[in-house]
């Protein structure tokens, strides 16, 4: 297994769920981790309770200025980026018929879901390419690989996920850049109360749905596609609940 020590991990969507759990997985394993989030005071808090370093970097995915301002905002010593997460993600009025939502929540979520996740993964390859070295992991979907009824927009926006992860991994093969791509099933987190924007029918909603994946789950999937040597690539992981 490769060893992490020493490298400097940016991941979005770090402020909770899935992407603060992967944040402090890998700080305990000596990485340098950059977590970044729109919500400055929850990603300060977060950032600051890891076990390791770490520096907040506030940042809206789908603010191609935000987006293009970031490094100049880190410290020089943080600016060589080894690992991205593209974590970030948006379902804002999802879980409805596609004409009983809002076309502008739909869109929202393209722009971040995708067009968020390219420019942040634009703005980082450059670096990774000069020095032959990096590993970008995004986080896909079950919703990547076959549509779900009121999910329209979402499940569209993991299928762009997954067929630019495929796409990237093939064009950076034998660059020293590896691409993989974790798809969970239902993962219990803070999505489902922004979804709703409403924490009771964000507990509700899984509550109903039953057995569901954690975020720490999704976090051991990160860091076993990120250990493995540098010949070997993962290109997908699959996780889904074990339903009864």
């Amino acid at each position: 297994m490769s060893t992490l020590s020493g490298k400097t991990a940016l991941i979005t969507g770090a402020s909770s769920g899935i992407g603060l759990a992967t944040a402090n997985m890998l700080t305990e394993k000596g990485v340098r981790v950059i977590g970044c989030a729109r919500r400055k005071e929850a990603l300060d808090q977060a950032m600051q309770a890891l076990p390791g370093e770490s520096l907040a970097a506030t940042l809206d995915v789908a603010d191609t200025q935000s987006v293009n301002m970031l490094l100049s905002r880190l410290p020089e010593d943080w600016r060589e980026i080894d690992i991205l997460i593209n974590n970030a993600g948006s379902d804002v009025g999802g879980r409805q018929r596609f004409d009983q939502g809002r076309l502008q929540d739909w869109l929202g979520t393209i722009e971040t879901n995708v067009s968020g996740l390219m420019q942040v993964s634009a703005l980082l390859l450059p670096g990774m390419l000069d020095r032959g070295d990096g590993h970008i992991v995004n986080i896909g979907s079950t919703q990547g690989l076959t549509g779900v009824a009121g999910c329209a927009a979402y499940a569209a926006s993991k299928h762009a996920v997954h067929g630019f992860s495929e796409t990237l991994r093939q064009e950076y093969a034998g660059k020293g850049i590896r691409v993989s791509e974790v798809l969970p099933g239902m993962v219990r987190t803070e999505f489902a109360a922004t979804r709703f924007s409403s924490e009771e029918r964000g507990r509700t909603f899984y509550d109903d749905y039953g057995q569901s994946l954690e975020a720490d789950d999704i976090a051991r999937c990160i860091v076993f596609a990120l250990e493995q040597p540098p010949h070997a690539v993962v290109s997908q992981i699959v996780m889904v609940p074990d339903h009864a």
